[in-house]
């Protein structure tokens, strides 16, 4: 009855900590994308 508990906490821990590292890792990327193309397309500031 241990190991499942453990291996089902271990799988909750892996939620918990891989989506966000994820959601950081796609969207980090994306918004430097979408500043450096307002910057030059627009001329806008980058810390806007």
């Amino acid at each position: 009855m241990e190991d499942i508990f453990s291996v089902v906490m271990v799988g909750l821990m892996v939620l918990l900590g891989g989506v966000p590292s994820i959601y950081i890792l796609v969207s980090m990327p994306v918004i430097l994308a979408e500043k450096i193309y307002g910057k030059v397309k627009y001329g806008k500031s980058l810390y806007d």
